[in-house]
């Protein structure tokens, strides 16, 4: 990322592609999700476990928007019982040291309050 200061009257320019990342990525439950995932494979069940306060319906809204983005990738299990693991693909596994930074980053940084980390 390139920040260019103001120089000689030349606006600053908000950066596209850090648009795009926060848009998506702050999108309620999607960072959340990956952050999980990056443990490892995790069913439908266990994740919803892991995120106390998200909806089912949510969960498997923000799944499949992961999976159609190519982040995170969803193997049927054969049964009995039938089962469902959700993985990161390469590309979801490629977030991880930056989620891992972003972490690192608010404990050492954003102070612990109520409503910020709500959802954990």
């Amino acid at each position: 990322m390139t920040v260019r200061p103001e120089v000689g009257g030349t606006p600053r320019a908000c950066d596209a592609r850090l648009a795009r990342v926060f848009a998506f990525l702050g999108k309620r439950w999607n960072g959340m999700l990956l952050g999980t995932l990056a443990g490892g494979p995790a069913g439908f069940a266990e994740l919803s476990r892991a995120l106390p306060g998200i909806s089912e319906s949510v969960l498997s809204d923000r799944l499949g928007e992961l999976a159609r983005v190519g982040l995170v990738s969803r193997t049927v299990r054969e049964g009995p019982p039938l089962g469902v693991s959700y993985q990161l693909t390469e590309r979801g596994a490629a977030l991880a040291p930056a989620l891992d930074a972003l972490a690192r980053w608010a404990e050492q940084n954003l102070p612990a309050e109520p409503g910020l980390g709500a959802g954990c």
